[in-house]
């Protein structure tokens, strides 16, 4: 009679409590095992290619490499890579990036314990992985106007305090075209003034403090 296949899992998380609470609930398991763990992007590469796992646990926010790069890194070279996002966020504009970039799950962290297990099985069966909050948050938010590259530097300067002339300054442009830029930031995230318009952005995740 032959033995069961385990499913293959690396975890990829910067923080080792983190991966250790993970390893230590997926080899509790007789269906699963960890094959390897990475602290960053660039190493989650390399111990997949080595390990070449069934199920990849990558978290987004990083240092050196993060989690979108790497995913789409590993998709590139391994079309048929099953990548379940681990976030402490639950924007749609972030899911939306994993997703693009090739990730086929997405799980908020604070509800590992409860989802984490089924998620893994769900995924390596084949199938998606999209919590309803994040799918409905998603689906309300398709036809927006997307944030251009420039406006969310200028909202970033935003959010870390700077007037509208230091924001110029930075960025080499006139003080006018940041005005501009935050009217039509305003106008795109319905947003009532410039405070409001980073709440929004943090809860969607178009970038974080």
């Amino acid at each position: 009679m032959t033995e069961k296949a385990t499913i293959k899992i690396l975890i990829v998380d910067d923080h080792q409590l983190m991966r250790a609470g993970i390893a230590g609930e997926v080899n509790g398991e007789v269906d699963m095992t960890v094959v390897g763990q990475a602290v960053d992007g660039e190493e989650a590469i390399s111990m997949f290619r080595l390990h070449r796992p069934d199920v990849t646990l990558m978290d987004l926010r990083m240092p050196g490499t993060g989690g979108i790069d790497a995913i789409s890194a590993i998709r590139k070279e391994f079309p048929r890579a099953r990548i379940v996002v681990l976030t402490t966020y639950g924007g749609d504009v972030q899911a939306l990036r994993a997703f693009k970039a090739g990730a086929v799950g997405y799980l908020q962290k604070d509800l590992l314990r409860n989802e984490l297990l089924d998620t893994i099985r769900l995924v390596h069966a084949g199938r998606r992985r999209i919590p309803p909050a994040i799918a409905s948050e998603m689906a309300e938010h398709a036809t927006d106007d997307l944030m251009t590259a420039r406006e969310l530097e200028v909202l970033t300067g935003v959010s870390q305090g700077r007037s509208n002339k230091l924001i110029a300054d930075n960025l080499v442009i006139s003080e006018h075209t940041v005005k501009n830029h935050l009217k039509n930031i305003l106008s795109k995230l319905h947003a009532s003034d410039r405070t409001h318009a980073v709440t929004i952005a943090l809860k969607r995740g178009f970038f974080d403090l």
